[in-house]
């Protein structure tokens, strides 16, 4: 009988220690990451992820802080050139186009000021605001003023923003009349403001780039999950944002 209890006891043993060294081996696996992001991916990243933490802004803001040696392991830019830039100076892997947006020009609710196209903010007295030059959004509207012939309405905007969410955050509080932002952030505030789009003709091409941090602690697992951003189930969750597919 005694011989039965250690025997039992000893299965019993085994089995938790199994168990931890699987829950060990689990964790060592799958790595909490530190993700620097760009704004306008703020919705939908924790959709895609939600193990993850977080970090959004301005991907300026953002490549300047990975520049500066602060701790991340993946970084998601609304535009090409600064991950590509860190990837010169040996900082990130391989950069990889992963989505795509467009820009738009946000209104108030119900569009009271009757804003149809661009044009209609050299309109005196309009309270206009955009990203600061180097944001990505901000570049991308400075880029869509000069095919227009309206480079003058930048020194005209009433506040250039650090990031695309500061732009929207101001049309939605009423402190401006109007602002460009991408189509999927006009999306997570549905209702709140009006959209008005931009001529083809004028549209940047918005590309979405990431790359893991060289520096990272977990730098295996960090570019698993920048691949992880091409797979069937990340990209679905791309497209119900809004976002669109990389274009060939």
């Amino acid at each position: 009988m005694l011989a039965a209890t250690v025997a039992a006891a000893l299965v019993v043993a085994s089995c938790v220690l199994a168990a931890a060294a699987f829950a060990g081996g689990a964790h060592k696996a799958s790595p909490h990451l530190t993700v620097f992001a760009a704004a306008s991916l703020t919705n939908v990243f924790p959709k895609i992820d939600s193990h993850e933490s977080y970090s959004f802004a301005g991907s300026n803001l953002l490549a300047a802080q990975i520049e500066q040696g602060l701790p991340a392991d993946v970084f998601a830019s609304a535009n090409t050139g600064l991950p590509w830039g860190l990837h010169r100076m040996g900082l990130v892997t391989r950069p990889v186009l992963f989505t795509a947006n467009r820009l738009v020009i946000v209104v108030a609710h119900g569009n009271p000021l009757h804003i149809h196209n661009v044009h209609d903010l050299e309109r005196p007295g309009l309270k206009i605001v955009m990203a600061t030059a180097g944001v990505p959004v901000g570049d991308y509207t400075r880029k869509v003023l000069k095919r227009l012939g309206l480079s003058d309405l930048v020194d005209k905007a009433v506040s250039q923003e650090p990031d695309v969410r500061e732009v929207l955050a101001t049309v939605v509080l009423g402190e401006a009349d109007a602002g460009f932002v991408y189509t999927t952030d006009a999306r997570t505030v549905k209702g709140k403001v009006g959209v008005v789009g931009i001529p083809k003709s004028a549209q940047p091409q918005v590309v979405y780039a990431a790359a893991a941090v060289r520096s990272s602690k977990h730098l295996q697992a960090a570019e698993k999950w920048v691949e992880r951003l091409l797979t069937k189930r990340a990209q679905k969750q791309l497209r119900a944002a809004g976002f669109l597919p990389v274009p060939h």
